[in-house]
């Protein structure tokens, strides 16, 4: 049997970029968190928006919810993350796991950031550590690490019931995460899977984004039980050996994501950008041959 939880899901999906972003609240008390915010950008013009994170605020607001954290799965590289926006909006605490700090001493030196940035982790408000819980109302969070995507993911699990795992698992059908981001080991991916997948069966798995084939709509949440059964890449029966040989393969056909570049360069930065030149510009960095 798997715990019950009272707390309240809402999903918000970014068209541009597939990725789902939700508020989660605690209906006793009205207090509630946000999960991985995406920021509009326009890559082609260099062009922010708030709209899509006006959203999730808007929410807030009709609902009359209490905002305590914006939690962060992992540093994302595929959108601008919209923290700092919704946090001078709504207040609450920016969060992400402690080893973040070991992807900013990555993409430190990719981007050659400013000497200035330190890859501290103290860019957030607060640094989770595996196994750490912390309440928000009535609900019970623990934080799981889950590297294997990129060295800092994690998840978190709401009063034993409801997992938010980021972009570690997709719908059954979709499979897994790339691994082949700096850090990135699909060993490791493999044994945080296992771990998210000895959950109760009947927990429920939000993920952050979905590729729907053809003929299905966007959908956000499943289970345990149907990620072991269904899962089109780590089903119950897949050998850890098997799973590396095809996560790896897979890997080498794919493109680097559409946003990495500006994404990685902000998130690691909990959202801010880089520092304004003496001129008051911001501008972010193109390394060449890289990634």
């Amino acid at each position: 049997m798997s715990a019950t939880s009272q707390a309240q899901v809402k999903a918000f999906l970014d068209d541009d970029s597939e990725t789902f972003s939700y508020v989660v609240w605690d209906a006793a008390s009205q207090a509630a968190v946000i999960i991985d915010p995406v920021l509009d950008f326009d890559y082609k013009s260099g062009r922010t928006k708030t709209t899509g994170a006006q959203r999730l605020i808007d929410f807030v607001r009709t609902n009359n919810l209490q905002l305590e954290w914006i939690l962060e799965t992992h540093a994302h590289a595929d959108h601008l993350s919209a923290a700092p926006f919704v946090k001078s909006e709504l207040g609450g605490r920016i969060g992400i796991g402690e080893h973040i700090q070991d992807v900013q001493k990555i993409f430190k030196e990719v981007f050659d950031l400013e000497k200035e940035f330190l890859p501290n982790g103290a860019q957030f408000d607060h640094l989770f550590t595996d196994g750490e819980t912390f309440s928000v109302g009535n609900m019970q969070f623990e934080v799981m690490h889950t590297p294997g995507h990129t060295p800092a993911d994690i998840a978190y699990i709401i009063d034993g019931a409801k997992a938010f795992v980021g972009d570690t698992l997709f719908m059954p059908d979709v499979g897994t995460a790339r691994c082949d981001f700096p850090g990135g080991s699909a060993t490791t991916l493999y044994r945080s899977i296992k771990k998210l997948l000895a959950l109760p069966e009947t927990t429920e798995i939000y993920i952050c984004h979905d590729y729907p084939p053809a003929g299905r709509e966007h959908e956000f949440c499943t289970t345990v039980a149907a990620q072991r059964q269904e899962s089109k890449h780590v089903h119950d029966g897949v050998s850890e050996a098997e799973f590396v040989k095809m996560r790896e393969e897979r890997d080498a056909t794919l493109e680097m994501p559409r946003l990495i570049l500006p994404s990685i360069q902000v998130n690691i930065r909990a959202g801010e950008m880089p520092p304004a030149d003496a001129q008051g510009k911001v501008y972010l960095k193109l390394p060449i041959n890289q990634l």
